[in-house]
């Protein structure tokens, strides 16, 4: 019987298939020879968020430029926001596109995990607010569909 043999870059390659196809488990064994690996990815559907009012004297005087009208898509947590899947891929969006809801609109990566951010709404991506590999925010607006 022969024994079943992986290099890590054969390993990191699984591991980036399992990440791609949202695949959360892999088991392999043959002899003594066994490898689990385990996932926890989680897709995180943007929404928009209330917001706590706040009070007269702390808020700061911004400009009327800086108001967006339509569907403000926001950072549902902390992280570093990605505009495309990989450093080789296209963007997720671009302006002028049309979108679906359940789209992918872009990613934040948090904590070493890569969140699919899902579209709410079903339009045309009019202003992209984040630049890629930006750190945001949790509720930072990122973009803007109408």
């Amino acid at each position: 019987m022969s024994e079943m043999k992986l290099t890590v870059s054969e390993i990191k390659e699984l591991m980036e298939k399992m990440s791609r196809t949202g695949l959360t488990a892999l088991e392999l064994s043959e002899g003594d020879f066994s490898l689990t690996l385990r996932a926890e990815q989680q897709v995180v559907t943007a929404l928009e968020t209330a917001v706590r009012p706040v009070p007269r004297q702390e808020q700061p005087a911004a400009p009327a430029a800086e108001e967006v009208s339509g569907n403000v898509v926001k950072s549902p947590l902390v992280g570093t926001y990605y505009a495309k899947p990989a450093p080789d891929k296209p963007d997720f969006v671009t302006v002028g596109q049309q979108v679906k809801k359940g789209d992918i609109l872009f990613i934040v990566e948090s904590m070493k995990l890569m969140n699919e951010i899902q579209s709410d709404y079903t339009g045309t991506v009019r202003e992209i607010l984040a630049q890629n590999g930006q750190s945001v925010e949790y509720g930072q607006p990122i973009l803007v569909i109408e």
